[in-house]
Formats: structure tokens, C-alpha cells, sequence
């Protein structure tokens, strides 16, 4: 058995684990990162198949006033694109241009539910009022990421001025943390309606978030090379400062009382401080509490009680597809990011009252039933729908396009699948109606034309990421969210029990998208350079 001494160790080599890695790594400590995967990025991450060249998480990025100061404060240079969005019901697209395009979204609406006129502006002035709490929120490069005391100019122009209307704006932001079914029953009465407006969001999503969405459609940009291309950049600079990255390795067992952390081979790491960006559960159940002082271990353990009793959030099912028909075919459909809704009926209760019966009552019914079930929620569901190569052309191979379909899917169902032993036909069941329903409605130019096809699902992205039922913005909103998240209190967010462990990521502060696991890496940071 051999040991190695850190001054920091970061365990999880997502977008979090590596903004971590990168600024303690700046300040020339001892720094090692360790990702159980063979390549660092999580969710932020690229892959390359048959000449395809397809993002295995997030589509595409928004900066949120966080992603690129934390770039130019590193020295880190990536080209990137903006990746403008489309939203289409049924035959109509809607390329989204600009805050003007909202009057278009609206009138879209007001086509298919003609009855609902009025809500419809209702809802459209609360998406515009939402917007404008956007433009304060990220109104300027988050302070986060400056040097305040060296840049003056910052300080006495943009941060002392935007100071005031944060904290107004935060207040405001507050009051609209009911869930978004919650707060759309209350203004529109059309079932069908209100699943077209909120059936692509997470269930109990709190509104604010999901109203925030034509805000951040106009902020999505992509990296040239994909999505990916972000964490390779990281890895480079992190190499540059001489951090050292292990990969392939998982920590099975975290030592508090010895500051030690013991690998899947006995291996030991013995660090001064660690930050565990990985699964939070994981943390708590790998965590052996011999010779922690008693007064925090009961903390701890209280702790971990609560987050044993809770969920990840949804997770996705997605469908990369490799198609025979050029670029410019799909061009003439959509923008390369597109939101499509096949029908304009919803999914109402298919989804949520349907699916849960079905999980609970799995083992007493006949494959025919699931799959009727399975008809439905394809025919009516919401797809997230990402083309590569319209962001840019040399991510596939010439006269060819590579789609990646996604929709919300909850992890219970894959994993009943699975248990049931007809998991590979339960996902090519799926796959089929996916292909099934797009090629008869917006796509009817790949029938015929796909060349391959392959999937990721709930249980592919758990065994992958390592994140509790393959969650991928953190906790469920079903329940009390068991960390912070209140913006003006994420500093709190990336401290634990353990005195000499913190947390960063999706985990820490919920619900986290990129931006948010880069801030919560970078606070875990400073916490540990301020103590030094």
C-alpha cells in the first residue's frame, strides 16, 4: 500500500471538480484531481462516432454571467458560436432571434389555443417580467470570478450600482419558488396548454427557473468542436499549472479523522483539505466515521440522514441518430437547437399520475400495456432535439447530419425495465416510437436515411456520472431540496459538516446547471486559499 500527500484533493472531474482544480492549481499547491471516469467532463462532454461528433450531456451553454469571466480570469481561450434556439408545435417553427421573437412565441400559442387568449398574454408578460429579473441577475460578470480590490472601475461602476437592484430583484425572485405546475393552474385552465408551457421542465420545477427559459434561449452559445471542447480546455490549463488529474480511479472509502482517502485498489491519498464534487450520497455512505469528535458527528450524521432520504432530479433519455441527408436539409427546418412538441394535446396525465401507476404496478403488468403507455407519452411528449453540425459544419462528415433527441425520463422506469430483464428491448421500444413519430411530423426526410442509431438512458448516465438515479441538475423538487439554493446564499453552499471537506457541483447548490457547478467549484476554491 502506498500514499500520496495533497494539500487539496478534488474527487469528481465534472465542470465543478475542474474550476476547483484549476484555480487552487493556479496558486502552485499540491493539487490532485481524481475522476473514476477515463476523461474528465461529466455532463460537459463530447465524443466522437463513425466520424459523428456528438455532446454526451449538455447541448449547448449559457454564459449566466459566470462562464466567461471565469474563462478570461484563467487565460483560457475557446472559439464559440451562438447556438440560437428554435420552439416548434406541430408544423410551426419559431427561430428565436431576440426578446421580439416573444410576440411570435405568443401568437404561436394563441393559434393552437385560441380559447386561452388572454391567459396567454398573462403568462407572456410574466416571461417578460421573469427576463428582466434575468438582465439584473446576471447584469454583470459574476465579482466572483474579479480581483475587486485591483479593479476599481468594476467596483465603483458595475458592482456598487448593480448591488441595490440584485438584492430588490432577489426578493422578487423569491416569491417564485412554488412549483411551476402550481403557479400555471392558478392562470390557465387548458390542461393542454399548460403541458405545452411546462411538460419540458422537471417535475415541481419552481417557477422562476422554468419561466427563466426564453431568457436563457438568447444566451446559449456553443464551443467550436462541441460542448466538450470546455473541459479538454480546462484539463490543458490545469496541466499547464501542474495539477495533477488521475483518472480511472474510484474512492471508495473518505477517512476524515486521518485526512485520508482510500481507492477501489487499496490505494491512500492523504490531503490537508478535500472537495468532493462528485455524488453527495456518495460521500455520506463512503465516509467511515471512526475518530470524528462527537459534536460533529451528529451533524454529520443528521446530515447525511436527510440526503439519503431524497432523490436526484429527472434524468434524460437520448437518442443520438446518424442520418444519410446533408446539413442544410435540417437547416431549412430549424436552428441546430430545437425544442419540438409533435402535438399540441400534451402530455396531461400520461406523464406524470400514468408513468408513476406504471412504476408501482410494473411487475403486474403485460409488455402490451407498457407499450401502449409508451405510444403515448412519444406521441405527446417534448424533445429537446440538438444538431451539431449546424453549429458547426465540421462535426460530421460531409453530405451527412448527426441529431441527438432527448426528452425528461425518470430513472424508476428504466431501472424496472431493467430489473424485469427486458431492458434492451424496453430502450429499442423506445427508440422505434421516437423515430416513429418525428419522422412522421417534423422529420420526414430521415425515413430511410438513418445510417446508425444508439442511446444513453437514466440507468447509462448513473453508471457513467455516478449521480444518484442519474440525476442531472441535482435534487428532486418533489420534496424539500435538501441544500442551498437561494443565489444570494451560495456562498454557504460548498461547506459540509466535516471541517476540512467541502462539496461543489450540481450537488451542492440546486438546482445547478453549468454555470452554477463552475461558481460553487470556484467558492470551494477561495474558501481553502483564504484559510491558507
Amino acid at each position: 500500500m502506498s500514499r500520496n500527500i495533497f494539500d487539496t484533493i478534488i474527487v469528481g472531474g465534472g465542470i465543478a471538480g475542474l474550476t476547483a482544480t484549476a484555480y487552487l492549481s493556479r496558486e502552485r499547491r499540491k493539487i490532485l484531481l481524481i475522476e473514476k471516469n477515463d476523461k474528465c467532463g461529466g455532463l460537459v462532454n463530447s465524443f466522437k462516432h463513425n466520424g459523428f461528433h456528438f455532446d454526451a450531456g449538455v447541448r449547448a451553454l449559457e454564459n449566466a454571467g459566470i462562464i466567461f469571466p471565469m474563462l478570461e480570469d484563467l487565460d483560457i481561450k475557446i472559439d464559440v458560436v451562438k447556438s440560437p434556439v428554435s420552439v416548434g408545435i406541430e408544423d410551426d417553427v419559431l427561430n428565436i432571434v431576440d426578446i421580439e421573437s416573444l410576440s411570435d412565441y405568443k401568437d404561436m400559442l394563441k393559434k393552437y389555443y385560441p380559447n386561452s387568449k388572454d391567459e396567454i398574454d398573462q403568462i407572456i408578460k410574466i416571461i417578460k417580467k421573469i427576463m428582466k429579473y434575468m438582465d439584473v441577475l446576471y447584469g454583470i460578470d459574476n465579482p466572483v470570478f474579479k480581483e475587486i480590490t485591483k479593479d476599481k472601475s468594476f467596483l465603483f461602476k458595475k458592482l456598487l450600482p448593480w448591488l441595490p437592484k440584485f438584492l430588490l430583484t432577489v426578493g422578487k425572485i423569491n416569491r417564485l419558488n412554488m412549483p411551476i405546475e402550481s403557479y400555471i393552474d392558478k392562470l390557465i385552465k387548458d390542461q393542454s396548454l399548460k403541458d405545452i408551457i411546462a411538460q419540458h421542465f422537471f417535475k415541481n420545477t419552481p417557477t422562476f427557473f422554468a419561466l427563466s427559459y426564453f431568457s436563457l434561449y438568447l444566451d446559449y452559445f456553443y464551443p467550436k468542436g462541441g460542448v466538450g471542447q470546455l473541459a479538454d480546455a480546462m484539463v490543458d490549463k490545469i496541466r499547464e499549472f501542474r495539477g495533477e488529474i488521475k483518472t480511472e480511479t474510484t474512492i471508495k472509502e473518505v477517512i476524515p479523522a486521518k485526512n485520508i482517502l482510500r481507492d477501489e485498489n487499496g490505494y491512500e491519498y492523504e490531503y490537508s483539505k478535500l472537495i468532493w464534487c462528485a455524488d453527495l450520497k456518495t460521500l455520506y455512505l463512503n465516509t467511515n466515521t471512526e475518530g470524528i469528535q462527537v459534536n460533529v458527528l451528529k451533524e454529520f450524521e443528521d446530515k447525511k440522514k436527510i440526503l439519503l432520504d431524497k432523490r436526484g432530479g429527472d434524468s434524460v433519455f437520448t437518442l443520438f441518430l446518424e442520418v444519410n441527408e446533408p446539413l442544410d436539409s435540417f437547416r431549412e427546418i430549424s436552428n441546430g437547437h430545437f425544442f419540438y412538441t409533435p402535438s399540441k394535446t400534451g402530455l396531461g396525465q400520461t406523464h406524470w399520475e400514468e408513468q408513476d401507476n406504471l412504476i408501482d404496478n410494473w411487475t403486474n403488468l403485460k409488455k402490451s400495456q407498457i407499450l401502449e403507455w409508451l405510444d403515448k407519452f412519444t406521441k405527446l411528449n417534448t424533445y429537446e432535439i440538438s444538431i451539431p453540425g449546424l453549429k458547426d459544419p465540421d462535426l460530421v462528415p460531409v453530405g451527412k447530419t448527426g441529431l441527438i433527441i432527448s426528452f425528461l425520463a425518470e430513472f424508476d422506469l428504466f431501472k424496472k425495465a431493467q430489473d424485469s430483464g427486458w431492458y434492451k428491448e424496453f430502450v429499442k421500444e423506445i427508440e422505434d416510437r421516437i423515430i416513429k413519430v418525428l419522422s412522421g411530423s417534423i422529420y420526414p426526410i430521415i425515413r430511410g436515411k438513418i445510417i446508425e442509431r444508439f442511446s444513453f438512458t437514466p440507468t447509462s448516465i448513473k453508471n457513467r456520472v455516478g449521480s444518484s438515479e442519474g440525476a442531472i441538475t441535482g435534487w428532486s423538487f418533489q420534496s424539500k431540496v435538501p441544500v442551498v439554493n437561494k443565489i444570494q446564499f451560495s456562498d454557504r453552499s460548498v461547506t459540509t459538516p466535516l471541517p476540512s471537506i467541502y462539496q461543489a457541483g450540481q450537488w451542492a447548490y440546486s438546482p445547478a446547471g453549468v454555470p452554477m457547478s463552475i461558481l460553487t467549484g470556484k467558492l470551494a476554491a477561495d474558501r481553502i486559499l483564504k484559510e491558507k
